[in-house]
């Protein structure tokens, strides 16, 4: 199993909210993901993200295979003009 762990931080902070429904959108359209969770910071603490994504795969090749989803393609197109950072964590459990 592998948990993919992605942080978003955006210019606007309300691009989060449609992000957070797009990315929510694509349990439905990709059989790659096995569960996808968004959250929100609710806080806004200095250096905090204002979003997560915590999404799950059955191995490597599930994740390389959600990545390269024609959705998940069409998502970061829509994504990368609005964000300031983004990092990732990719846990093989």
């Amino acid at each position: 199993m592998i948990t993919h762990v992605v942080t978003f931080t955006f210019i606007e902070k309300d691009d989060r909210l449609e992000c957070r429904e797009r990315l929510e959108s694509l349990l439905s359209q990709i059989d790659a993901l096995r569960s996808l969770r968004v959250g929100l910071d609710s806080l806004g603490d200095d250096g905090a993200a204002d979003l997560v994504l915590i999404t799950t795969h059955d191995d490597v090749e599930g994740l390389r295979a959600y990545q390269q989803h024609p959705a998940h393609q069409e998502f970061g197109v829509w994504l990368r003009p609005r964000t300031t950072a983004r990092t990732v964590v990719d846990i093989d459990e």
